[in-house]
């Protein structure tokens, strides 16, 4: 006999372990299935971002950049260190700490919202059953009026660069290197290549990264692209543009690279290769026969505007549907699908959602670029502001990067804030309001901003679109 449930979530990630968490908030009885296992072989919910993605990858950027800095930039305030060396298993011990007290943080939350743990694969069968398989082989089947399918998505593998977990690694294996890599090569310059890129970089690894599209960052504006661009050209990080890989061979404890680009093709060897081209949506075998659930030529859930599967008490959510893989757009959905199932208005807005790289500098935006207002025929007018002319960005020596604010020509609403610089991060977030409570230009322009602060950049930017910011020559 099956045990029943209001509510049953596959998949213990960003997406479902917040679906499983409102879900019981609003009294509905509920369960989460989930079957990653941690380093001591025990249940570690939290999915890709917590346990290979968002938290570990900060983890190690923060400790790069504390490396770096001290290499690279406290001599100007005047602090000096002979031969400073890292411990890199110090430094993966500290990210296994965080990665597991957060892990465990949710397992606390479900124990203290009474949401039911599962540890296994969890399959979709007809009539909104699930069978539930432990990694020793056994299962049992639970069922619910509902079921929210939220099984997250994985690396793509490249036919020619097959994950081997010691040469050829992918994001989770670039988080437990022990040694610094003499040559890191990466194929994709993506948020993971540049990411994981820059921690290797910082650390003393020469980095050549290979990107296949033509223009660096195509999805962010390019003016934000642009001025990142010529940062990371500074920090030596070598990034190959229209460079195609069509060959990657491992010999004595090498990987040998063949790629070719507009000036023909080239070899390329190194000591690790990540392979960062993107994440796919994670399905397979997650539905039974008849459930009626579709999936796409890319093995995405089918799903509408309400992250409903079209199918009676069947939702999916987060990186296994469409939309922008971001764990912050897996966390609305759980929570909203959460409460359209408890009779609330829930809802998503994916036209403010904001994307966040976590290089140095930072890089965020929120929004449409500027040539997607051009190519849209929208009228609209642009501010920008620098940060190597703001006070604060100056005294804490990061005056890098800049802020740019798009707003309607004629109604001067925020069509999109793109930002590069310290902490853009953090001030993304002000956009983000702004444009949710569809804001102008004019109103960012009048709120007073704290000095000496970050985020006067945003508050100049959104002056210069009427050409009055003051710290600037408009």
């Amino acid at each position: 006999m099956s045990d029943k449930f209001d509510v049953i979530v596959i998949g213990g990630g960003p997406a479902g372990y917040h679906a499983a968490i409102r879900a019981a908030q609003l009294g509905l009885k509920t369960a989460c299935v989930d079957a990653w296992t941690g380093k001591d072989g025990k249940q570690a919910l939290g999915g890709t971002c917590l346990n290979v993605g968002c938290i570990p990858s900060k983890a190690l950027l923060d400790s790069s950049k504390q490396f770096y800095n001290l290499t690279q930039h406290f001599d100007v305030h005047g602090i000096s260190v002979k031969e400073p060396t890292i411990d890199v298993k110090t430094m993966i011990g500290r990210k296994d700490k965080i990665v597991k007290q957060f892990t465990g943080g949710v397992a606390m939350l479900f124990k203290a919202n009474k949401v039911a743990s599962y540890f296994g694969k969890g399959k979709l069968l007809k009539g909104n059953k699930v069978e539930v398989t432990d990694n020793d082989g056994n299962s049992q089947t639970i069922e619910a009026a509902n079921v929210i399918l939220a099984t997250g998505s994985v690396p793509v593998e490249l036919p020619f660069a097959k994950f081997d977990g010691k040469h050829i690694i992918d994001n989770a294996g670039a988080l437990d290197v022990n040694d610094v890599p003499k040559r890191l090569g990466v194929i994709g310059a993506g948020v993971i290549g540049l990411e994981l890129g820059s921690v290797w970089k910082r650390l003393g690894a020469e980095v050549t990264v290979l990107e296949a599209l033509p223009d660096f960052l195509a999805a962010a504006d390019k003016d934000i692209s642009k001025a990142a661009a010529k940062e990371f050209k500074k920090q030596g990080l070598d990034i190959k543009l229209g460079a195609k890989v069509s060959k990657a061979e491992v010999k004595k404890n090498a990987v040998e690279l063949t790629y070719e680009d507009k000036d023909g093709e080239h070899n390329l060897t190194v000591d690790k290769l990540l392979v960062a081209v993107g994440r796919r949506a994670y399905t397979e075998q997650l539905l039974g026969d008849d459930t009626g659930v579709k999936t796409d030529d890319r093995g995405r859930i089918e799903v509408d505007d309400h992250c409903w599967t079209g199918v009676d008490g069947v939702w999916a959510v987060g990186d296994c549907v469409r939309g922008p893989m971001l764990a912050h757009k897996g966390f609305e959905e759980g929570i909203a699908v959460a409460e359209l199932i408890a009779g609330k208005p829930g809802h998503v807005d994916y036209d403010t959602i904001p994307w966040v790289i976590y290089t140095e500098p930072e890089i965020a935006w929120a929004g449409k670029t500027e040539q997607q207002c051009k190519d849209a025929g929208i009228p609209y007018k642009t501010g920008s502001f620098p940060f190597a002319a703001v006070g604060r960005a100056v005294a804490m020596n990061e005056p890098a990067g800049m802020v740019k604010v798009i707003a309607h020509a004629e109604t001067d609403r925020i069509l999109g804030v793109h930002m590069v610089g310290a902490n853009v991060s953090e001030l993304i977030a002000e956009a983000v309001v702004a444009m949710e409570f569809k804001g102008s230009a004019e109103d960012l322009a009048r709120i007073m901003h704290a000095h000496p602060t970050l985020s006067e950049a945003v508050h100049e930017a959104a002056m210069a679109v009427d050409k009055r910011a003051i710290h600037r020559a408009n």
